[in-house]
């Protein structure tokens, strides 16, 4: 494709040399005419009388050859240790006798410059992926926050008046552990995330058991099905409620195909796992809350900030703005 600033395009370019070859035209007229040198005008007419119609098209700018071109060996062992033993670019010159700025050029062209790039457990390239529309993949799994006491806890009271909060709050309700330790209680969200457009789907829960989740994905695809997206397909890790006969019936029964992450391997599922991050961060623990109840009742309402107005870094926009690509709305 011509650079933005091209006087001739490949279509003009065949127009001049036919002019010159076929119609006999002088080359420093036609060059005039297209408002190019001479030169440029014969060689476009040279390449018609070579080539043919073919010569017209771009060619690219690299040199047939490289003398001070890394070797191919050398490249791979480069990569090698970049990924094997996650060496930066100092450590790998001073083992391969290589400069630094030479290896540091070889990992940006394969893309491992970053070791955020290369997976803890393989030593490979980490390979992100997203599903083409909007229900085509989401994403379950359950999070868990420690619940509040009354009067706020020890994040942003400290310590001691934490522990005294949880200690009048235990009264209260009567929660006990051993030793008579006063307990507060665990919030299980129980959250959906679509591969695609990011949008999330949150349900606060007393407990993490199949029945709950089970209710909890029925009314997730509820909820997407009004915005217009049907879900087919599911990936989950390997919690216990995930891999049940009833979890299996349930989806069979709503019609989505089921996958679970290879066992100790959260990374597959990262989406989700990135979203918990980003909703302890926004919701859970952004402000001071005097109560359990306080903080659910904020719930609502960061999630829909976080679906209708939160710039998503990995999509460039909204996660509601990309709910337009459903199925079927182009054809």
């Amino acid at each position: 494709m011509s650079h933005a600033n091209a006087a001739l395009t490949p279509k003009a370019r065949l127009r001049l040399a036919r002019l010159i070859v076929e119609d006999g035209w002088r080359p420093s007229e036609a060059a005039k005419l297209f408002m190019v040198s001479t030169v440029t005008a014969r060689k476009w007419a040279a390449r018609l009388r070579a080539e043919g119609p073919a010569g017209m098209v771009d060619r690219t700018s690299r040199p047939r050859r490289c003398p001070h071109l890394t070797p191919a060996p050398v490249r791979r062992q480069i990569l090698e240790l970049r990924w094997r033993q996650r060496l930066g670019p100092v450590q790998i010159g001073g083992r391969l006798g290589v400069p630094a700025s030479t290896v540091h050029a070889v990992l940006v062209r394969a893309g491992v410059n970053r070791l955020s790039r290369i997976d803890r457990v393989t030593g490979e390239p980490i390979r992100r992926y997203e599903h083409p529309h909007p229900g085509s993949m989401i994403h379950v799994d359950v999070t868990k926050f420690g619940n509040i006491p009354d009067g706020g806890g020890w994040r942003y009271l400290g310590r001691q008046a934490g522990k005294l909060n949880a200690r009048t709050t235990a009264h209260r309700t009567g929660q006990r552990g051993n030793h008579y330790r006063p307990l507060t209680g665990t919030s299980f969200l129980h959250t959906v995330v679509d591969d695609y457009s990011r949008i999330a789907y949150v349900e606060i829960c007393a407990d993490e058991k199949t029945v709950t989740a089970i209710e909890v994905l029925k009314r997730a695809v509820a909820w997407f099905a009004e915005r217009g997206v049907v879900v087919e397909r599911m990936l989950s890790d390997n919690g216990s409620c995930y891999r049940s006969y009833a979890w299996a019936d349930a989806c069979r029964a709503l019609g989505i195909k089921h996958k679970r992450t290879r066992p100790y391997r959260p990374q597959t599922n990262g989406k989700i796992e990135r979203f918990h991050r980003t909703l302890a961060d926004g919701w859970a623990y952004a402000r001071f809350y005097t109560s359990e109840t306080e903080r659910r009742e904020a719930l609502p309402g960061w999630i829909h900030f976080y679906n209708h107005h939160r710039i998503h870094s990995a999509i460039g926009g909204v996660p509601y703005s990309r709910l337009n690509n459903l199925p079927g709305h182009h054809t």
